[in-house]
């Protein structure tokens, strides 16, 4: 293989988006210890051209180092060069910890449902992704005209996902016109989010390769229809058996899974601020758009912001290992890591504490009489940034899940978007997020 071209050091940070530095190939191993330095000021990144306040201002830094089992490459095709990069991990020096690093969160989150459980955490994400451009041509939703006058590009994406080691498992047209979908396959949780990361990065060379852009912006505009990052979780066991169905337990629930889940419900309301961050998500999410308005649980039931996921097969066992959970309110302008993390502490909280799964909503939650919700402790989700992060701010549970310095640099740029959104034409803001993400 040719050591001649760049690799690209990739990392995600506070806001969801990959930051990078690139060395040239030739010098990759000298990096595997030290990596490269960056401004830990750099974590308090906004979307945009801001730098919002944070702990360490201009005299911190910390070393971008290469986790070399993530380094993939982007093959060659039609005049364009190869594409090399590598996940890293942010810390101080070698094999010490950064408390902002959005990848130790969520590598000590799992660890730590592990070693209290003796259970992995699984996960796969699906990313609705925009598709535009000027000769962009849409059609209606779902539909073959809509894959078949794509189909180069969807083909070009498959290939590039599957050389890059994270193959999807589906890649379709959706609801929106002009929107699209890939289904990444189940891994183990830190597994997933790298998996999350590269194939969101693919997807946008993929459109770039074709003269589009790919935005995985959650409101692109006002009108469009909304892009989710819906996450899918189970949990497997020591022999690697997903042990997330029990057909005696409610919804088909294994005890363990049924307080996983009660501890996600527990926290909901201040897990959106994290999984759902930025000022146009919530633009996305409220009743009646199938990405969840209320804090419940559900069987097969889109409005719940968590649905229970049934395998499908004649075959008992093939079923239970299909079986999952799905969280419909997260979108891309988070970090998967930092998405993947607090809902595996937050699932552990509800396995520590014994929480009691509380009853399902049958229907749209929105179709039920308020009595009738407040009986079965249905209740809105946040339906601002602000009302998001005030709900984190008041969860003191969730609170301690949190280093200081990423607590603090992550409300500061919260609070920053908040504000930019109120100042904001609109049109505006949904252009800059749509243009960023």
């Amino acid at each position: 293989m040719s050591d001649s071209g760049l690799i690209y050091l990739l990392w995600s940070d506070l806001v969801g988006m990959t930051r990078t530095r690139a060395v040239p190939l030739r010098d990759f191993e000298k990096r595997l210890e030290s990596g490269l330095g960056w401004a830990c000021a750099g974590q308090a990144m906004t979307p945009f051209e801001h730098l919002a306040d944070n702990p360490w201002g201009p005299v911190d830094e910390v070393r971008q180092i290469p986790d070399p089992e993530t380094r993939f490459e982007i093959p060659p095709a039609d005049g364009h060069p190869a594409l090399h990069a590598v996940i890293c991990d942010s810390r101080p020096a070698p094999g010490e910890e950064w408390g902002a690093c959005v990848r130790s969160f969520c590598r000590n989150a799992v660890a730590d449902l592990k070693a209290e459980t003796g259970l992995d955490l699984i996960a796969a994400f699906e990313l609705e992704f925009l598709l535009e451009g000027p000769d962009f041509v849409t059609e209606a939703p779902f539909s073959f005209a809509a894959a078949a006058y794509q189909h180069s590009l969807l083909t070009s994406l498959e290939e590039m996902l599957s050389a890059a080691g994270v193959a999807p498992e589906t890649v379709e047209p959706e609801y929106g016109r002009g929107q699209y979908e890939i289904s990444c396959s189940p891994r183990a949780a830190l597994k997933a989010a790298d998996a999350a990361l590269i194939s969101c990065e693919i997807t946008r060379e993929a459109a770039r390769r074709h003269g589009l852009r790919a935005s995985f912006s959650p409101k692109p505009t006002l009108d469009h229809v909304g892009n989710g990052s819906h996450i899918h979780l189970s949990l497997a066991d020591s022999k690697g058996r997903n042990v997330t169905n029990d057909g005696a337990g409610p919804l088909g629930l294994g005890e363990t899974a049924a307080r996983f889940s009660a501890g996600i419900l527990a926290h909901m309301d201040a897990l959106i601020a994290i999984i759902a961050p930025s000022p146009v998500s919530y633009h996305r999410l409220g009743p009646h758009h199938w990405s969840a308005g209320y804090r419940c649980i559900g069987w097969q039931n889109r409005e719940a912001a968590l649905r229970v996921m049934p395998g499908i097969s004649r075959d008992p066992e093939i079923a239970a290992k299909g079986f999952n959970l799905e969280i419909r309110a997260a979108d891309c302008t988070a970090s998967p890591y930092l998405a993947l993390g607090v809902l595996a502490r937050a699932g552990l909280e509800g396995i520590r504490r014994d929480l009691a799964l509380p009853p399902p909503a049958k229907i749209d939650p929105a179709e039920m009489t308020e009595e009738a919700r407040e009986e079965a402790g249905i209740t809105p989700l946040p339906a601002s940034l602000d009302a998001a992060l005030e709900a984190l701010k008041e969860d003191d549970v969730v609170r301690g899940w949190f280093p200081d310095e990423l607590y603090e640099s992550f409300l500061s740029i919260k609070t920053w978007e908040a504000d930019f959104a109120k100042s904001t034409a609109p049109d505006i803001l949904f252009a800059r997020y749509r243009h960023a993400y």
